[in-house]
């Protein structure tokens, strides 16, 4: 029996693949559990305009953030916190804060994608690290200053 896997199985093969599998095991397990469908003629064509649309989308992601990691060199954010006499900020920095500094500046970087090398809970300069994907990731430099 030919099945298309919409998931990753363990020791079978990875979403999309079209696999061979004995005919209880696709019909009493992977078909009922969601994992696998049928792979007939239109599903099989399906399947094929699906990667296609799929790697068109994909191309277009990494271009963006190609095109978005050359805007973003040499750029030093700067946040402001509220510190202590002796330079030790109340709480710390949080990636939210320097997602909406740099969508202040004309960056429109997804606050789960930004990375801290260390915690940020003393004014100074640090480093943060921007996945913007999965080839391309960014350091910049962020500077914390006292209010």
């Amino acid at each position: 029996m030919k099945l298309i896997l919409t998931q990753d199985v363990k020791n079978l093969g990875y979403k999309d693949d079209v696999v061979t599998v004995k005919d209880g095991y696709g019909r009493n397990f992977l078909i009922p559990k969601g994992i696998g469908k049928i792979a007939s003629d239109g599903a099989l064509k399906m399947l094929a305009e699906d990667i296609k649309q799929r790697a068109f989308k994909q191309d277009r992601i990494k271009n963006d953030a190609d095109a978005l990691s050359g805007k973003l060199d040499g750029i030093k954010v700067t946040l402001k916190a509220k510190t202590g006499s002796s330079g030790k900020i109340f709480g710390s920095i949080t990636t939210l804060q320097l997602a909406n500094a740099l969508k202040e500046l004309g960056f429109d970087v997804d606050r789960r994608k930004i990375v801290f090398n260390d915690d940020i809970k003393m004014i100074g300069d640090y480093k943060a690290t921007l996945n913007l994907h999965k080839e391309y990731s960014k350091e910049i430099d962020v500077e914390v200053v006292s209010e």
